[in-house]
């Protein structure tokens, strides 16, 4: 069990993806001050499910990515920070806010990669990458570059799957590499039936 430092917010973050945050609640800007006097400065993103990011009082969701900081600018009375995401964790256990949100957490444990998964890729890849080139307001491009890696890649075809964020949830809690490729094909395939009808 580790004691993280959290972050909720209103959007799901995944493994191997970047995290552009606007931080100016004094709560967070004295989090990421303390978080730059550590060696690994890493907090916890979960999914706010009821509620909103300013000012408390949100049901948060029991499943998360810690966040790796990598840089922090100053800009006025904001702090212009990106992270990255780490590994998932499960919540344990909410702390008292010390002025900022704390929990207990346990690490998932990561998933794992058999190339046998290979063509399921390739497909959820490029399904992902042709509703990006047609959906109304996708956030990301349809050729954004994806890693090497197979495990790492298939984290980050989650995080630019234009999908809503229960849908990034679904994704973010995944078992298995097959389970979270063929969720990823499902539920876009399910977003762009949705758009087609409009």
């Amino acid at each position: 069990m580790v004691t993280l430092a959290m972050f909720p917010l209103g959007s799901v973050l995944f493994p191997h993806a970047p995290l552009p945050l606007r931080v100016f609640e004094p709560r967070y800007l004295t989090m990421v001050g303390r978080l730059l006097d550590e060696d690994d400065p890493q907090f916890g993103v979960v999914l706010i499910e009821r509620g909103h990011e300013v000012g408390g009082g949100d049901r948060r969701s029991g499943v998360g990515t810690m966040a790796r900081l990598v840089s922090v600018a100053a800009g006025g009375d904001v702090l212009h920070a990106v992270a990255v995401g780490t590994e998932r964790f499960t919540i344990d256990q909410w702390l008292d806010d010390d002025p900022y949100p704390r929990a207990e957490v346990t690490p998932l444990p990561d998933l794992e990669w058999n190339e046998a998964l290979t063509p399921l890729h390739s497909e959820a890849e490029a399904i992902v990458r042709r509703a990006l080139g047609r959906a109304p307001e996708a956030r990301w491009d349809a050729d954004t570059e994806l890693a090497e890696n197979p495990l790492t890649a298939a984290w980050q075809l989650a995080a630019i799957a234009p999908l809503g964020e229960y849908d990034q949830y679904t994704l973010l809690r995944s078992t298995t590499a097959g389970g979270l490729l063929r969720q990823v094909i499902d539920l876009t395939l399910e977003a762009e039936l949705l758009w087609s009808a409009e």
